[in-house]
Parts: structure tokens; C-alpha cells; sequence
């Protein structure tokens, strides 16, 4: 066929083609979600990029910082539809979005209709301006967009039925709560040691409504949040730029004590846990992030070169490592049979095995009581809540301290069906 008779598809096939790829893996499962996404141009709010690009399932950068990072994006559609589906907006509500871009707060509105109202709000000007220019040119002039700092929300057409915070949150600022109208939720990507959930938050019924508690919880991945709510990670390299570990919450006590540790000889443990390579282990973190103190993430830049980092041939290591004063260990794989990899640990310093076996060993647990049950519950509370209230299980809940809340999240007790 030549060339010139090549006829590529339209903006409207592309848009319906991802959307069908959305329902067959049910990413999109209610009809109001899918509607809004098949009559979206999304093309509209990402001026120059292609078309093909557009409606993938990737992400398309609007904005970087100045060292290059993704300060702002149109984010997949996939994360998209799945925090919708958790909103579970309908027509007449009035929702707020943190976090702007256009592109979700024109599916918002083509939800609420034009009996609901849509506030998106963003502290970045450029972003706003955009957002203002690419609603207006799709035809949704109704929906407000303010340039402001969101960790006092927005008052001005409070209360809000939905809150969707569209970028990654550390932690969950009282005027979000303030501004809830009764039998509202807030669905907000939320960072607990380095591990992002996407939560949908409610109120808890009856007498305990001073705090939140979680509905559901997706893996989720977002650019962090900015201004007042932003939060400063915690970095200790370990070999020059290339390989570091970083902590959310929490710290080394010592770093100098890890000085020169990859030089140190290593040790592997292996769990016995096998898998196959692609299946899912979305709890695995979650549980490590919780069990393991000192728990924090590897960090890794190739692009320098090989890092050093031990592996075994045909395995891979993961950016989940754990660390204790002069010794830290990370999570790992190595073969183990056609399509499935055993986990494992890689340890560096003078206590490298145990604490290789410390991480293995909860890998162990994991398989044991939680691979294949629902998750863990989370909740949210004000930062003055006794510390009796919080841990319901102790010996199955973490406490993550932060600014205005403090975060639970508590696991199955292993004699309770899950």
C-alpha cells in the first residue's frame, strides 16, 4: 500500500478505542464514567502532542521543573477512571478538585451535569491558565478554576460532595474535612512510608465522625503536591549520586554509619515465596512499609552506568529496603522455574544477613496471611486522638505520625477470615 493512501485514525476512533480497552479490563465500570471519558476530547488539553500518545494509557507532561522532573501532566487514563469509579460522583454535586490540568474536571463535569458544579484548583499559574484555555475551547466554561494554594481548600463554593485530589498528598489538611458536606468523601492519592494509595475517605459513622475511614484503596501513582502541603523527603547516598536510600517519614539516626557500605561484603536470603513474574503483589509493600522499621526506598540511577547492586542472573531488585544503623538490606528476586521468581534480599554491611533476613522473613508472613486476602483497612486522625484510639490491633497496626493527622493502617488479624 502507499504511503499516501495511509488514512490514520481519527481523534474520535483513537478516544473510543481507548475507552473500549477500559471496560474490557473493567478499569471503567459505571456508565456515567464511561461517557464522560467517550465524549472528552482529551486531545484538547495536550495542544502538540500526538494523537496516538494522547490516547494511550500513559501520561502526557505539561510542565517540568527545572532539574526536569514532571511538575504537572494530564495523567493516565487508567488512573483516572479508577479514582472516579471510587468517587462515585452523580449528577448535581459539587466537587472539588485539587490538582488541575483540565482534562479530569471536564469528566467530572460532563458526571454532575449542569445541575452540578466543578471547582478545580491548582497553586501553579501556568497550569490554571491552561486548564482556563482548554475548557473553555472543549465547551466547559461552567467549571471554576482558581489559582490558589489548596491546603486551605476552597471555601468559596464549599461544601463539597467529592474532593478528588489529583496530586501525590502527604498528608490530609483539616480544611479538606471542613469543607465535607455531610455524607461527602474525599479520594486522595495518599503517601504512608513512601507507599502511595489512592484512598476514598468518609467519615466514620455514628460518634467516631471525628475521624476518617477508608473505603477503598488503589495503587496509584501521582506527581507530588506543592506549596504548604508539600513534604521534603529524607535522602543519604550511599554512592555518590547513584545510589541512595530515601525515607518519607522517618530517618537514619546515624548516616555516617552507612559510609561506604556497598563496599562491604553483601549477603542474599531467600523466602522461599515464589511468584510468577507477572503477578500482582500490590500488598507486599504495604505490609513491609508497616512491619519493618527503618523501612525506606532504594534509589537508583542507572543512567550513570551499572549501579553495583547485587543480583542473581535473570532476578531483579526493587526500590523497598530497609535500614538499621550500619546495615541495610533491599528487596530482590532471582529465578525460580519457567515465568516465576522467589523473593528474596540482598544485604550490605556488617550485619548484612540479619538484616536480609529480617526483610525475607516478612516477605515470609506476607505470603502467609496476607497475599491473598483484601488489604489492610486505613484510617485518619486528627493529630490530637489519644494513642489508645489508634491502635485498635496493636499488633497489627502502624502508626504514621504527621502533620495534622496521624495515618492507621491496620491489618486482618490472622484468625479473622480475609
Amino acid at each position: 500500500m502507499d504511503n499516501d493512501t495511509i488514512i490514520s485514525p481519527s481523534a474520535e476512533q483513537l478516544r473510543d478505542r481507548l475507552v473500549d480497552d477500559l471496560l474490557a479490563d473493567k478499569t471503567v465500570t459505571s456508565p456515567r464514567v464511561e461517557e464522560a471519558f467517550r465524549s472528552v476530547p482529551r486531545h484538547v488539553f495536550a495542544p502538540g502532542a500526538p494523537l496516538e500518545q494522547v490516547y494511550s494509557r500513559d501520561i502526557v507532561v505539561v510542565k517540568r521543573n527545572e532539574q526536569g522532573t514532571p511538575i504537572s501532566t494530564v495523567s493516565a487514563p487508567e488512573i483516572q477512571a479508577r479514582m472516579l469509579e471510587q468517587a462515585e460522583i452523580g449528577p448535581g454535586m459539587r466537587v472539588l478538585e485539587i490538582g488541575s490540568g483540565g482534562f479530569n474536571a471536564a469528566l467530572i463535569a460532563e458526571i454532575v451535569g449542569t445541575t452540578g458544579q466543578v471547582t478545580t484548583v491548582d497553586i501553579d499559574q501556568d497550569v490554571t491558565e491552561r486548564a482556563r484555555a482548554f475548557l473553555n475551547e472543549a465547551g466547559y466554561e461552567r467549571v471554576n478554576v482558581v489559582l490558589a494554594d489548596a491546603e486551605t481548600g476552597m471555601a468559596e463554593f464549599a461544601p463539597y460532595d467529592r474532593i478528588l485530589v489529583t496530586a501525590g498528598a502527604w498528608d490530609i489538611p483539616p480544611a479538606w474535612t471542613d469543607q465535607l458536606a455531610a455524607g461527602g468523601r474525599i479520594v486522595v492519592p495518599l503517601r504512608m512510608r513512601g507507599v502511595t494509595r489512592s484512598l476514598v475517605l468518609e467519615r466514620a459513622p455514628g460518634s467516631d465522625a471525628d475521624h476518617l475511614v477508608s473505603r477503598s484503596a488503589e495503587v496509584c501513582g501521582f506527581v507530588k503536591m506543592q506549596g504548604a502541603g508539600a513534604h521534603t523527603e529524607r535522602l543519604w547516598l550511599l554512592r555518590g549520586e547513584q545510589v541512595g536510600l530515601r525515607f518519607d517519614d522517618g530517618a537514619l539516626e546515624e548516616p555516617s554509619l552507612l559510609d561506604g557500605v556497598l563496599a562491604s561484603e553483601r549477603a542474599a536470603v531467600w523466602s522461599g515465596v515464589v511468584v510468577g513474574r507477572a503477578e500482582p503483589f500490590e500488598s507486599l509493600p504495604l505490609w513491609l512499609a508497616t512491619s519493618l522499621p527503618g523501612f525506606c526506598a532504594l534509589t537508583v540511577d542507572s543512567s550513570a552506568g551499572d549501579p553495583g547492586l547485587a543480583v542473581e542472573a535473570g532476578g531483579r531488585w526493587f526500590p523497598y529496603a530497609v535500614a538499621e544503623g550500619d546495615s541495610f538490606a533491599y528487596l530482590s528476586t532471582r529465578p525460580s522455574g519457567e515465568g516465576r521468581v522467589e523473593f528474596g534480599a540482598h544485604g550490605y554491611g556488617p550485619h548484612a544477613a540479619d538484616i536480609a533476613a529480617s526483610l525475607a522473613g516478612q516477605v515470609t508472613v506476607w505470603d502467609r496471611d496476607y497475599r491473598r486476602g483484601s488489604g489492610p483497612d486505613f484510617a485518619v486522625w486528627p493529630i490530637d486522638t489519644p494513642a489508645e484510639r489508634l491502635a485498635t490491633r496493636p499488633d497489627r497496626t502502624a502508626v504514621i505520625s504527621k502533620v495534622h493527622r496521624h495515618v492507621t493502617i491496620s491489618w486482618p488479624s490472622v484468625d479473622s477470615p480475609h
